[in-house]
């Protein structure tokens, strides 16, 4: 048990030095486009570092270290929740990015400056993780710096099913959060967290469930075992086809490309009961006509 504490220790570490950045990142940059971009930055430093260290534990736990996947599966809820309670509206996923530019939030520099940021906080996530790695403070830091130079692809089904859970995975994912993202945060960030939970345990065999291209670049793009036109399609194209259905079920239309609505008619809001309205065109018939006697029964000049 003494390689989960050191984990343990490191996640706690990460999580603390990102909200030192992000504390800092507030105080010396505008609240605007450059409080943003720090912010997808930090977040996209976090969540890398954390999930590849939970991914280590993943492989080498049940077998180097003693312990089983319900561990793992709980520090993945818990490091989810605390990421998504740390950033305030920074997923550090490509695809919650272009959902916004879809859905008109975002403009098409900010989006890309986004994606940039995200980029560079995974591939610098990756590095430091992998210099953390070399230090071998645990057993399974030393068993994986063994096996790190051979690591295989996390594509472990053919190309089609790949793209196809990939795309199911962030169709679940962004429909849960078109559904949350008004609600509370007390009910958001666990919602999404189990959500998140819930797919890496049931598609985590077959691609890993990354659902984030900058997470899964960032990951598996190095790993041997498929070339890198098949990582585009199951890691990018995959998710990025899954956010556009789920966008589409949900609004009906995506604002960005065409405002009508191509699954549901609008209704309007309010409703008159035909009760009321027949009663007050009957009730306007008498009047008219008295109105009409006493016309007629004026004296003309």
């Amino acid at each position: 048990m003494d390689g989960l504490n050191v984990s343990i220790a490191f996640f706690l570490l990460v999580v603390g030095v990102c909200q030192v950045l992000w504390w800092f990142s507030k105080r010396l940059l505008f609240p605007g486009t450059h409080g943003c971009l720090a912010r997808e930055f930090v977040g996209s430093f976090q969540l890398c570092m954390s999930c590849l260290e939970l991914r280590m534990l993943m492989d080498i736990g049940p077998w180097g270290g003693g312990f089983g996947l319900d561990v793992v599966l709980t520090l993945l809820f818990l490091l989810s929740a605390v990421h998504g309670a740390s950033f305030d509206g920074a997923f550090a996923n490509p695809t919650v990015s272009l959902q916004e530019f879809l859905l008109l939030e975002s403009s098409l520099a900010v989006t890309v400056a986004k994606l940039l940021a995200q980029g560079v906080g995974a591939g610098t996530g990756w590095a430091l993780t992998r210099l953390y790695w070399s230090w071998e403070l645990s057993q399974l830091h030393f068993i994986q710096n063994l096996i790190a130079p051979e690591c295989s692809s996390s594509i472990h089904t053919s190309l089609p099913q790949a793209t196809f859970v990939e795309g199911s995975c962030s169709f679940l994912f962004h429909l849960v959060l078109l559904r949350m993202r008004q609600s509370h945060p007390l009910y958001r960030v666990p919602a999404l967290a189990a959500t998140v939970t819930f797919l890496t345990y049931t598609a985590g065999p077959f691609t890993g469930a990354f659902f984030n291209p900058a997470l899964a670049t960032a990951t598996t793009f190095q790993c041997s075992g498929s070339s890198f036109w098949d990582y585009i399609q199951v890691y990018w194209l995959g998710p990025l086809a899954g956010m556009l259905a789920a966008l589409l079920l949900f609004q009906g239309n995506i604002p960005r490309l065409f405002q009508k609505n191509l699954l549901y008619s609008r209704k309007s809001k309010y409703k008159v009961p035909k009760a009321k309205v027949t009663a007050q065109v009957e009730g306007e018939k008498p009047q008219r006509r008295k109105k009409e006697g006493k016309s007629n029964s004026e004296p003309r000049a």
